[in-house]
C-alpha cells in the first residue's frame, strides 16, 4: 500500500471513528446518568419499605427532631444517604433512615465498571467497522491509482522503442554531419525525455526498502560528468565527503539528478555550483536566478520558468519522504539557491566507525 493510501485509509478510519465514539460516549454518558437515577430510586424505595417494618440490614435507622425536613425525599449528605418518614402517634420525631457513602459509592463503582466494560467492547466494535468503512471508502481511490500507474507503466513502456529510434538517427547524423547546434539541440531533448521517463519511473515506485551500501563521493563525481558536460560554461565545485550510504541508490541518485540538473539549468552565464557537506548533512548551492517562493517549490507541476513541466522537485520530495532524508531549500531571487539533505538517518555508521 503506497503513502497516500495509507493516508486516506488512516484519515478515513480517524474520522470514522473519531466521530462515532464522541457520539458513542455522549450516549453512555446519558445512559449511566439514568442508571444513577435509577439506583436512586432503588435505593430510596427500600428505604420506604423498611421504614415499615424496620427490618433492613444495610441500612441504619434513628429518630431526629422535628424541624424543616422534607418527607419521602432522599438527602445527599457529606457521610451519608438518607430520608425522613413520619411515625405513628409522634408529633415531635421523625425516622430517619439512612445509607452510608462508603456503600452507596461501592454500587457505583460497580454501575461504573459494568459502563466502562460495555462502553470497551462497543468501542472495539467501532473500530473494527471503522476499518472496513475506511477500506470501502479507499477502494475506489486504490483502483483509480492503479488505472493511473498502469497506463503511466504503459506509456513510459511505449516510450522505448521511439527514443531508442531517436538516439539511433541523431547518433548516425552526429557521425555523418559532425556535432552542430541542431544535433546538441536533439541530443538535449531526447535526454530530457530520457529523465522526464526515469523520473515517472521513481515516482511510480516505493524505495524506503531497497537498500544498498555505496559511496556519496562516487554518485556525485559520476552525476556531474554526466549532466555538466552539456553546460560547459558553469563552473561545478565539489568537495570530497568521504562518506558512505545506506539506502536505495537508484531513488537516491534520481534526487541528485534532479537538484543537480536543476542548478545547471537555471543559472547564469558563467555561474557555479558548489556541492559539500557540513556535518551530516549535503549542500548543494548554485549562483542561479533563484527562486521567488521557496515554499513551493515542491509542489507538484509548480514552476517559475518556462522550462520543465514541475514535477522535478516534487519527485525528489516524495524520494526524500519515503527515504527518510529531511530537505530544505533556502532561496532568494536573483542571488541563488541552497539545498541542504539531512543524511543522518541513511549514513552507513558502521562502515564510518
Amino acid at each position: 500500500m503506497k503513502k497516500v493510501e495509507k493516508e486516506s485509509l488512516l484519515k478515513s478510519f480517524l474520522l470514522f471513528f473519531f466521530s462515532q465514539t464522541l457520539l458513542i460516549g455522549a450516549l453512555f454518558f446519558i445512559n449511566y446518568q439514568k442508571e444513577v437515577q435509577s439506583l436512586d430510586g432503588k435505593i430510596f424505595s427500600q428505604m420506604r419499605i423498611c421504614s415499615f417494618d424496620l427490618q433492613c440490614k444495610e441500612y441504619g435507622i434513628d429518630f431526629v427532631t422535628k424541624k424543616d425536613q422534607e418527607l419521602y425525599k432522599l438527602y445527599k449528605e457529606d457521610a451519608t444517604l438518607s430520608s425522613y418518614f413520619t411515625i405513628p402517634g409522634s408529633q415531635k420525631n421523625y425516622l430517619k433512615i439512612y445509607l452510608s457513602k462508603q456503600k452507596y459509592k461501592e454500587q457505583l463503582l460497580h454501575l461504573q465498571q459494568d459502563a466502562i466494560v460495555s462502553f470497551m467492547f462497543v468501542l472495539f466494535v467501532v473500530a473494527f467497522l471503522s476499518f472496513v468503512f475506511a477500506l470501502y471508502a479507499l477502494s475506489p481511490l486504490r483502483n483509480a491509482l492503479h488505472l493511473t500507474e498502469e497506463f503511466i507503466k504503459d506509456i513510459l513502456h511505449d516510450f522505448n522503442t521511439p527514443l531508442s529510434t531517436l538516439r539511433l538517427n541523431v547518433a548516425i547524423l552526429a557521425q555523418k554531419f559532425g556535432e552542430n547546434a541542431n544535433i546538441q539541440r536533439a541530443q538535449n531533448a531526447v535526454q530530457t525525455i530520457l529523465n522526464l521517463q526515469a523520473n515517472l519511473r521513481a515516482y511510480l515506485h516505493t524505495h524506503a526498502a531497497q537498500q544498498e551500501e555505496f559511496s556519496l563521493d562516487d554518485v556525485i563525481e559520476e552525476r556531474i560528468e554526466l549532466l555538466g558536460a552539456n553546460f560547459p560554461d558553469i563552473t561545478v565545485e565539489f568537495a570530497k565527503t568521504d562518506i558512505k550510504l545506506l539506502t536505495n541508490k537508484d531513488g537516491f541518485v534520481r534526487i541528485v539528478d534532479n537538484l543537480l540538473s536543476n542548478a545547471l539549468k537555471y543559472n547564469k552565464k558563467g555561474g557555479k555550483v558548489m556541492i559539500c557537506s557540513k556535518g551530516d548533512r549535503l549542500v548543494i548551492k548554485d549562483t542561479g536566478k533563484g527562486i521567488k517562493n521557496p515554499t513551493r517549490v515542491f509542489e507538484r507541476f509548480y514552476k517559475e520558468q518556462d522550462r520543465g513541466i514541475g514535477i522535478g522537485l516534487h519527485i525528489v520530495k516524495k524520494l526524500c519522504d519515503e527515504m527518510g532524508i529531511e530537505i530544505e531549500v533556502q532561496s532568494s531571487a536573483p542571488k541563488g539557491t541552497v539545498f541542504s539533505l539531512a543524511l543522518a538517518s541513511i549514513i552507513n555508521v558502521k562502515r564510518r566507525v
